[in-house]
């Protein structure tokens, strides 16, 4: 059974090959040649363990633990960055960096650790109490590591909650004022906001944040367009934008710029967000 996680694991990164390499920068991996090794070489050591699992091998399954305790660490970083909620792959591409996925990454390292050490020919009996022994063991542990991860992710939603996008009045598209933008967005009547973010393929945080901006165009409220610096200069030269990344958020019916500001990660982007919906609500009212 544990070798058959570690294939599946290597399957689903198959699958769905571009999106899984593309997840990994949510890990830091920013260029597309460091991804893409980095991804082949996961999909070859979990399909090697596999087999080595899946024949016996100790060594085999000493290595998996060491994967799955690396797998765990690079998630809780990944939490205690502030990226919940963005891609891990870890399997396929609708994985994402939660802490039930730390736990897993932590159970599955215990299970693999623990494999050399089964014995090989016991009764029914002993199975089950070393299996009841196993579950509440790791009962216990998912206890205090839920409520620990649970703290400090609240911790650091507070504080980004609190450093929202740098909205500079001068810089970017006047605020309440119409742009030409809202013409490239494909809305339709569940729309409610466009957002437009202006990228550059030689910004490394633009591709740290790339994950996230994919996964808020998944919304079917939200309209989103990215403009890359190179092929959308026009966009760049209609919108004054300062640098990159920097997102504008638009009604998508007038065109008014209803929020704007330069961001590090999806909850300064989900700022913006924020503020373009208050400022909404606010002019609707009015």
């Amino acid at each position: 059974m544990l070798a058959a996680v570690l294939a599946a694991a290597a399957v689903a990164k198959l699958a769905a090959g571009d999106d899984s390499r593309a997840a990994l920068a949510t890990f830091g991996l920013r260029g597309p040649r460091t991804r893409a090794g980095a991804w082949g070489a996961l999909v070859v050591a979990e399909l090697a363990l596999a087999a080595g699992v899946a024949a016996g091998l100790d060594a085999a399954a000493f290595a998996a633990a060491a994967l799955m305790a690396l797998f765990a660490f690079a998630v809780g970083a990944a939490l205690a960055h502030g990226r919940a909620g963005e891609p891990c792959a870890c399997f396929g591409a609708r994985s994402r960096v939660t802490p039930t996925a730390l736990a897993r990454d932590v159970v599955l390292a215990a299970a693999f650790v623990s494999l050399p050490f089964i014995p090989g020919d016991v009764s029914t009996e002993t199975w089950l109490a070393v299996g009841l022994a196993v579950a509440f063991a790791a009962i216990v542990a998912l206890t205090v590591a839920v409520l620990a991860l649970g703290r400090e992710v609240g911790m650091l939603r507070l504080a980004a909650g609190a450093q929202g996008a740098l909205e500079v009045p001068d810089e970017g598209p006047p605020l309440g004022e119409g742009t030409p933008l809202v013409e490239r967005f494909a809305t339709t009547t569940q729309t409610r906001l466009a957002l437009a973010v202006f990228s550059s393929d030689g910004c490394a945080l633009c591709q740290t944040v790339g994950p996230s901006v994919e996964t808020l165009a998944r919304e079917p409220w939200l309209a989103v367009e990215v403009f890359d610096e190179a092929r959308h200069a026009d966009a760049w030269a209609v919108a004054r934008v300062p640098g990159s990344p920097y997102a504008v958020a638009l009604d998508p019916r007038s065109g008014a710029v209803l929020a704007k500001g330069t961001f590090n990660g999806l909850a300064q982007l989900e700022s913006v967000l924020s503020t373009a919906h208050r400022r909404a609500l606010e002019a609707a009212h009015a």
